[in-house]
Order: structure tokens, then sequence, then C-alpha cells
């Protein structure tokens, strides 16, 4: 007689009874290009006309970002992947600059009865744009509903080997379609300087942490080619006044730099960004890419992590992490690189505002030097 195997059980999801994915936002049609232009720089007096020269991004796209469109595949993928092991918690989704709003979102999961959720952010790295504005944000909206849920956010995850393992894939992919010796460059958003030397608890983290994945990255393409490529770290979307130093170098100037140099090709490797959003496609796909063809530099650009396998099952596993760290257990922190696992909860001094270095968690104060609209924070 023949023994039935017994199912793995379900994974334990206490003490949380509702998952929320919180991301930046993104207009949805033209005429909401300028209110969410303004939404993202409240407070911080950039005058319309400005702002009406920075729509012309999403303009171009027919006045709607793809980080909305992004997301409600995010959470359908999500959902599959949660009923595939039996993780029974309800998604929600918020945004800090436009619907569904965050607030909003945290009204509705108070009626629903929800008590405490763990909350998935749209960004991977430490900085105060990338994890404080959300760490406030969420302060803010739990302050302004009444019984709303206690909320936790999941540690950073750029060095989970699902992020990083997304990454190779796709870097080996758009390295396929270029002539052998091909360089790397990797991408992330820029941000000021200042703003990179107060980033994690120890500072210069935005930046080391980037060092570090592409690093791993580079390892493993290496391993699998047996190729030693020129790489290098690059920043698009600098804005902000030109007086204030932001990192660089800016990805155009790199390929310019690469093209002098004889190099064959170049795979452009978002590293900086979960899913192909405004960055990606105007900056990378648009910009850089109209740079490669004048410089007659063949470029592929790699496919950010969006909503395959790897990078779903990552943020399931990280919730049931958490969810354990919670109960008390000591459960496995899987990482990459040298850096150790992200951290869950950030000191009151970590990412302060350029302003307001060592505020605690409030509202940050207006800072003029910060991006105009960034949807990878």
């Amino acid at each position: 007689m023949s023994v039935e195997p017994t199912p793995d059980p379900s994974p334990d999801p206490t003490p949380y009874d509702a998952v929320l994915l919180l991301s930046f936002g993104g207009p949805e049609k033209p005429d909401d290009v300028l209110p969410f232009l303004q939404n993202v720089t409240r407070g911080r007096g950039i005058p319309d006309e400005r702002l009406k020269e920075v729509g012309e991004h999403y303009y171009s796209f027919g006045g709607r970002s793809p980080i909305n469109d992004q997301n409600r595949e995010l959470l359908q993928a999500l959902r599959s992947s949660f009923d595939e092991v039996g993780l029974d918690l309800p998604i929600y989704w918020g945004n800090r600059n436009w619907a569904p709003y965050l607030v909003d979102t945290l009204r509705q999961m108070t009626t629903d009865g929800v008590r405490r959720a763990v909350v998935i952010v749209t960004s991977a790295y430490p900085s105060h744009s990338g994890c404080r504005q959300y760490r406030e944000n969420l302060a803010d909206a739990t302050a302004a509903v009444e019984g709303a849920p206690v909320i936790d956010k999941l540690r950073h995850y750029a060095n989970h080997p699902g992020f990083v393992g997304s990454f190779v894939e796709s870097t080996a992919e758009a390295l396929s379609k270029l002539p052998e010796g091909s360089a790397i460059a990797y991408v992330t958003h820029s941000i000021p300087t200042a703003m990179n030397a107060t980033s994690g608890p120890d500072g210069n983290a935005y930046v080391g942490w980037h060092e570090d994945v592409a690093a791993e990255i580079s390892a493993e393409i290496e391993r699998r080619t047996g190729v030693e490529r020129r790489t290098a770290l690059v920043y698009c979307s600098r804005s902000g006044p030109p007086q204030v130093p932001w990192l660089e170098p800016d990805v155009n100037d790199h390929l310019e730099e690469l093209a002098a140099a004889g190099v064959p090709g170049v795979a452009v490797v978002p590293i900086g960004f979960v899913s192909d959003h405004m960055e990606v496609i105007y900056d990378l796909d648009t910009e850089a890419l109209a740079t490669a063809k004048k410089l007659g530099l063949p470029m592929a650009r790699a496919a950010t992590p969006g909503t395959g396998e790897q990078f779903v099952t990552m943020l399931r596993d990280l919730i049931v992490e958490r969810a354990a760290a919670e109960r008390g257990e000591q459960p496995q922190r899987p990482c990459v690189g040298k850096l150790g696992p992200g951290w869950d909860d950030c000191r009151p001094d970590c990412c302060p505002a350029l302003r307001r270095p060592g505020a605690p968690h409030k509202p940050a104060a207006p800072n003029p030097a910060a991006p105009a609209a960034k949807e990878s924070a």
C-alpha cells in the first residue's frame, strides 16, 4: 500500500492579517500629470511652468506612467504566489502621490478589520527618498486614520538572492545580444551626494549597497562566461539646482566614455529599479538609447525584476521571514554580498532629510534639492 506524502504546511503569517503594497504612484492620463507633479513637489515652491517641463516626459508617453499598471500586475502575481503555498493574507495597495492614496487604503484596511500588516515598498535600497520618506508617509497616514493597523516594513531587499538573481538572468540575456567583450553599466537614480552621505545607519549606504549588488552580478556573469568585463555604477534622472552636487557619472556621459574607449557594446542594467517605470523607459530606453545610437555603440537594456518568479517569490518569502521574526523565532535571512541582510527597524537618525540631520521619523522639511519626480522612491 502506497502512502501519500504529507503536504508541506502552509506558511504561518501570524501576527499579520494583511499585506500592503506601497509605491510612489503615477499619472494615468494627461490631465493627471500636473496634479501628480504638484503632489510630488508640494511645499518646495517649484513653479507650475517647471513642472510642465518635467511633465513632457509623461506626455511623450500619452500622459500615462506605467508604474500603476505594473503594480496591478505585481498584485496579481503576489496573489497567485500566495495561493500556491496557502498563504492566506489579503493584499492592499496604496501610493504616496496618486490614487490609490495611502491614507485611503489605510481607511479601507481599518474598515475591513485589519489590525496588523506588513508592507512591501517598491524601493529596494536605503536612502531618505527610498526608505525614510515611505516610513514618514506611513506614520502620517496611520496618525490620520483612527484605529489604523500597525504597519511593519520589510527589510531592504536589494541584496536578497531573489533580487540579485533576477538581474543576473536579465544581464546575461542583454549580453547575449551584444558583441563579445561588451561592458556592463549598472544604473540607478541619482540623488544629492549629501543624501548618500547620510544614508543608512552609518552613511554611504545608498552607494554602498548598489556597489555590492553590482559586484555580485558581475562575479556571477564572469563565472558563467569566463570573461572579465569593464563595469561601472552610473546614474540617471538628476534634477535639482545645478549648484547642488549629485551622484555621478550620468549614464549618457558614461556611454560617451565607453565609445571613446572603443568598447564594442554595453549592457545597461537598471539595478536601482524594481520595474520598467518612467525613469527606465524615458531615461534609459529613450534618452540613453538615443545617445548610444548617436555614438554607434551597441546597447541592450536588461529587464527589471517586475513580476518575475524570482522576485515575486522573494517578496513572499520576506513576508514569511518577518512574520517568524515577530513571533520571536530566528528565521533564515538570505542575502548575498558583503553587507549582510537589511535591518527590520531603522534608527531614529537613519537617512535624515538634508535640512534636518538627526530629526526623528516625522514629515520631512521641504527639500529643494530632491527630485521633481522619482517613481523609484
